[in-house]
């Protein structure tokens, strides 16, 4: 008999089970305490039960979707959950059996010990049920009262939250990080660069009149305003809307103009362009009227965020394909703006959240008007529109009429010729273009007449006259875009499909529409209407982006100031910050996190002055240092009583080393660079060596967001320090310390040659002395004066090359600037 037996079999059993085991457990005296359910119990329940006890499974008779279903009769006869009684219930009795034929869950991890007494806690309190947090209009409370008056402890109205939290669990919080830490923990923060030596003594001195109140504000204003901003919380977007510049698969062909929308990325940060229009920009940019050429070109250059995605130029169900776009646009939308995984109800009813298959077909068919990205041997028809300034546009098509007219004169003068050649010459014209100009260059003139050469001869240097007044013109601009749409009246009807297969259309067409989570918004999913705002445009995705940013929704204000936050924190309020349903992790601080929403957009979406106020927070400027009472009872730092420390990014060490070696090149925009690859690398491609341009070296020196990234070959000098994959949204990205790393940094061309130049940086300075030298190293990697014990570590280093290992003094400074590049105090900050 196997031991994975089911509930049903098992409760029959409950009653002689629960006696033996009520004998063994003695029940507690202590009043049960409350239990936070959306935090405590509903996550635990969906980890360790639903798989079994769901929404489509219901082992036993047993369901914990709901309190209803939890509290029903189950196949015993008897309901498993007794409210306010755990130790008479037999979910209680079944998660604490050591009997192989009784524990649940019947396989894998059992319930910890916390586990449990959270179970029973909420039993024992009447197994109260709460709908889930994200599925609830947020309801905005004021920034609580504390008890602290440390003036350094309460900065802003942000530290209210934080600070009473900490007071509830009774934590001290970690004093303020000294001047020179936050200056480079800031500077890093908003712009992916360390501050210069000179900055940070200035900041530490004007610090020193009035702690670094005013001088920290001025920071603050000045950093957010640099254009370095933008290239780098650009970057955190591009991560998310799973930006490549090629289309994977075998092939991996390019994506023409790709850099275009990251260009309009990273000048939407910098611009502070309000959030709700950046993603209506990119949802339905097309389908917005504009008010010049150049918003016109905007706008198409936004939706390139539909032409980002993976492409099979020859897939082996053409049908498929076409979903998998589409849902390749529906899971990025719905996770990335909303929080939702409405993905995962494709092929079936959502296990978890409350979101049924045909909710997700519903909003395909928003987005079924997108044609596909474009058809193998053509590539380009769907994806690249014409943004061409209108004046040049025009000429351009002067130019075409009277090109057509001279060519038209010109082949009727040839055709009259080849109608004089012998028949191999007339068949060779009608062959390859190529053919037909040998023939034409050969034979023509031995069959014209005298007056029909001289015009001929005419007319060629009328064409000639034309190429050389359209090469003065500017050329016509292309952008990736959705470039082509389905008329309104043609756009393919959107079915249920059965299991999620493309041959699997049932009952009736749906219509567009939202999740029925969000009816109370009010826009009822039954009655989404939309209305074509441009001419061609269906209006179904302007109106889906104008309902996604609409103040009164419920999740997209929520989900950008979380993913805000994650940013400068190292995890959100709530971490897991692409699914805030039932299965993600619930807000550490909900109030806070529904206070900064309705902030943001009562503030009109901007996200500098949400930077501004996060940053300014006492709860960001706190040191990073040990708290061992903190630690013992929050190891998490869910409470923030302490910064977190984090590495470095990919984009940020490899931008860093090239800042403090003086060689970034910090030219914005244009088309990506190309790094240099090894021959190894690029052999593993399907066709080694095949897409890799040859930048110059002063490309090269660029900022890493402007790198060309080809999804089969992504630069192992950011693939090691986890660089994401590019195929899905990137909601947070892995930070691992692995082996590849250390290679990296010792080992690796990149690393060694930002040694070599560090030093010849510093031997130009003209120092007195290896002292002086490698304190002026230690200043510009780690943004702070060298202390006598490193300058003296160095010192001794450089004497120990030389005289054990027989380097000559250049290649022993060379070698201690490649330690100093591997050093924590340059690859973390704190």
């Amino acid at each position: 008999m196997s031991r994975f037996v089911t509930l049903s079999s098992c409760l029959l059993l409950a009653g002689s089970a629960a006696s033996v085991r009520a004998a063994d457990v003695e029940p507690t005296e202590s009043p049960a305490p409350a239990v936070d359910f959306a935090r405590e119990v509903q996550p635990l329940l969906a980890r360790k039960c639903l798989a079994c006890h769901g929404p489509d499974d219901a082992e036993g008779g047993l369901m914990l979707g709901s309190r209803e279903t939890a509290l029903a009769v189950t196949d015993s006869g008897e309901p498993a959950i007794l409210p306010g009684n755990a130790h008479g219930s037999t979910l209680w009795e079944r998660i604490t059996s050591d009997s192989e034929w009784d524990q649940m869950p019947p396989e894998g991890d059992r319930l910890t010990a916390e586990e449990v007494e959270i179970l029973r806690h909420w039993i024992d309190d009447g197994a109260k049920w709460e709908e889930h947090w994200a599925f609830e209009a947020p309801v905005v409370a004021d920034p609580p009262a504390v008890e602290t008056n440390d003036p350094t402890t309460i900065l802003n109205p942000i530290d209210r939250f934080i600070q009473a939290r900490l007071e509830a669990a009774e934590l001290e919080p970690n004093a303020p990080a000294d001047p020179a830490t936050l200056l480079r923990r800031l500077s890093f923060d908003l712009t992916g660069l360390p501050p210069t030596p000179e900055e940070t003594t200035a900041f530490v001195v004007a610090s020193g009149f009035d702690g670094p109140g005013q001088a920290y504000e001025q920071a603050v204003d000045r950093l957010l305003a640099s254009p370095r901003y933008g290239e780098k919380w650009g970057r955190h977007w591009l991560d998310l809307v799973r930006y490549a510049e090629t289309n994977s698969f075998e092939r991996d062909g390019d994506k023409p103009n790709a850099w275009k929308y990251r260009d309009y990325v990273i000048r939407s940060f910098n611009d502070d362009k309000p959030y709700d229009r950046f993603i209506v920009e990119q949802l339905a940019g097309d389908e917005l009227p504009a008010d010049s050429p150049a918003q016109r070109a905007e706008n198409l250059t936004a939706t390139a965020f539909y032409r980002l995605g993976i492409w099979d130029d020859e897939p082996a169900d053409p049908e498929l394909a076409i979903y998998d776009e589409l849902d390749d646009t529906v899971r990025t939308v719905s996770e990335g703006v909303l929080g939702l995984t409405v993905g995962c109800a494709r092929c079936h009813d959502h296990k978890l959240d409350p979101i049924p298959q045909a909710d997700y077909y519903k909003m395909v068919a928003v987005f079924r008007d997108v044609t596909p990205f474009d058809t193998r041997g053509r590539n380009s028809g769907n994806n690249q529109a014409d943004v061409t300034p209108p004046e040049v546009a025009e000429a351009h098509r002067a130019l075409d009429v009277e090109l057509a007219r001279w060519e038209s004169k010109k082949r009727e003068i040839e055709q009259r010729g080849i109608a004089k050649m012998s028949g191999p010459d007339q068949r060779a014209t009608e062959g390859p273009p190529k053919r037909r100009e040998n023939v034409l260059k050969r034979e023509l003139h031995k069959h014209l007449s005298a007056d029909e050469a001289e015009e001929y001869r005419s007319i060629k240097e009328h064409l000639e006259g034309v190429d050389a007044r359209r090469k003065a013109l500017p050329s016509r601009e292309t952008t990736l875009a959705v470039a082509k749409t389905y008329e309104p009246g043609k756009i393919p009807a959107t079915f249920l499909l059965a299991r999620g297969s493309a041959q699997g259309a049932t009952g009736d067409p749906l219509e567009p529409g939202v999740p029925e989570i969000f009816q109370d918004d009010g826009v009822d999913a039954e009655e989404f209407a939309p209305t074509p705002a441009v001419e061609g445009s269906a209006g179904r995705r302007l109106a889906f982006a104008k309902w996604a940013t609409d103040p009164e929704n419920r999740l997209t204000a929520r989900v950008a100031v979380n993913r805000i936050w994650q940013h400068h924190f190292g995890r959100g309020l709530v971490r897991s910050s692409n699914n805030f349903g039932k299965l993600g992790t619930p807000p550490t601080h909900p109030d806070l996190l529904n206070w900064l929403a309705d902030r943001f957009v009562a503030e009109g979406w901007s996200q500098k002055r949400l930077h501004k106020l996060i940053v300014t927070s006492a709860a960001y400027r706190r040191s990073s240092g040990p708290n061992a009472a903190a630690a013992a009872a929050d190891p998490l730092n869910d409470l923030f009583w302490r910064f977190d420390p984090r590495r470095l990014t990919a984009e940020e060490l490899r931008d860093a080393s090239l800042a403090v070696t003086g060689e970034l090149n910090l030219e914005m925009y244009g088309p990506s660079f190309y790094p240099k690859l090894s021959e190894e690398v690029l052999a593993g491609q399907s066709q080694p060596g095949k897409g890799w341009g040859n930048s110059s070296e002063e490309e090269r020196a660029r900022r890493a967001v402007y790198s060309f990234i080809k999804r089969s070959v992504i630069d192992p000098a950011l693939a090691d320090f986890d660089f994401p994959e590019t195929d899905a949204p990137c909601e947070a990205r892995f930070n691992t310390v692995q082996p590849a790393q250390a290679l990296a940094l010792l080992n690796g061309d990149f690393a060694n040659e930002r040694a070599v130049a560090l030093a010849e940086r510093i031997r130009g300075e003209a120092l007195k002395d290896d002292r002086a030298r490698i304190a002026r190293a230690v200043a510009l990697t780690t943004s702070r004066p060298a202390t006598d014990e490193a300058a003296q570590d160095g010192v001794r280093f450089i004497e120990q090359m030389q005289s054990d290992y027989d380097f000559d003094a250049d290649r022993a400074f060379e070698l201690w600037c490649l330690v100093t590049l591997n050093a924590n105090s340059f690859l973390y900050l704190d």
